[in-house]
């Protein structure tokens, strides 16, 4: 498939990505365009008989840490962080973002 690309081909392809390319540019996304089919054909050539699918690259390891109770700051400590902060609440005061 990478051979019948043409130049036709990448003005359609720009034309639908809404893109104004060069002549220059064109010539270069062709070569750039049949370069990467032909990498794709030669990665479909590859025999996977036998090889079983996987979901994820690292399916043997949780993807995750567990979730486990840790040491937190403490609310005061938190509070005197902060520039405007509702002591007598516990919470942070923000400015409104939300008419």
């Amino acid at each position: 498939m990478a051979e019948r690309l043409t130049r036709h081909d990448v003005e359609c392809i720009a034309a639908l990505a809404h893109l104004e390319l060069s002549d220059a540019e064109k010539d270069r996304f062709l070569r750039q365009l049949i370069d990467v089919l032909a990498h794709a054909e030669q990665i479909q050539a590859i025999d996977t008989a036998g090889i079983p699918p996987t979901s994820h690259v690292l399916s043997s390891q949780p993807a995750d840490r567990e979730d486990e109770p840790r040491p937190q700051l403490p609310r005061a400590e938190a509070l005197a962080n902060a520039p405007d902060a509702s002591l007598e609440s516990g919470l942070f005061r923000v400015p409104r973002v939300i008419g």
